[in-house]
């Protein structure tokens, strides 16, 4: 089974991601931190980008099928991610703020749940989700889509 079609392995994620980020984060950019941290070889490809060696390292390999058809993966995540908020601001794991955007970000409880997760996956994804946000954390929203246009559209043979 891939972790993508269990909620409770997407919603820690989110967690995950949003510890990363340690600031309130719009849905439509937290939506992309999220499948880019599981797929960050998307914006790591080539083969001397600085990064690559270390998502390499945490286990991320673009021969594997989640890397098939990455799209079609992308909107099936977003179609997802409200349904996965709602369920966190509903335990109390991440709050909402609206000051101008509306932002989501974790409580108390959210931030301590964060720091429980030690299983493998979850170091790789913080790995992952920490260079997908350094990277992409200043890029405004209109860049990052443009970005991520690119990064879902690239075929096998773009691949190294």
């Amino acid at each position: 089974m891939n972790p993508d079609e269990i909620s409770i392995l997407r919603q820690a994620r989110l967690l995950l991601a949003l510890a990363v980020a340690g600031e309130g984060v719009d849905a439509e950019r937290l939506g992309i931190y999220d499948f880019l941290a599981g797929h960050p070889l998307l914006l790591a490809r080539a083969h001397d980008d600085p990064d690559r060696l270390a998502l390499r390292l945490a286990g991320f390999d673009d021969r594997s099928a989640a890397y098939a058809s990455p799209a079609q993966r992308f909107v099936t995540a977003q179609l997802l991610l409200g349904r996965d908020l709602s369920a966190l601001v509903a335990r109390d794991l991440v709050q909402i703020t609206a000051a101008g955007r509306v932002t989501y970000g974790l409580t108390p409880a959210g931030s301590a749940m964060a720091e429980q997760f030690t299983a493998m996956y979850a170091q790789s994804y913080v790995t992952a989700a920490r260079i997908v946000i350094r990277r992409l954390r200043r890029l405004s929203g209109r860049k990052l889509r443009e970005g991520l246009r690119q990064w879902l559209t690239m075929t096998a043979k773009d691949m190294p």
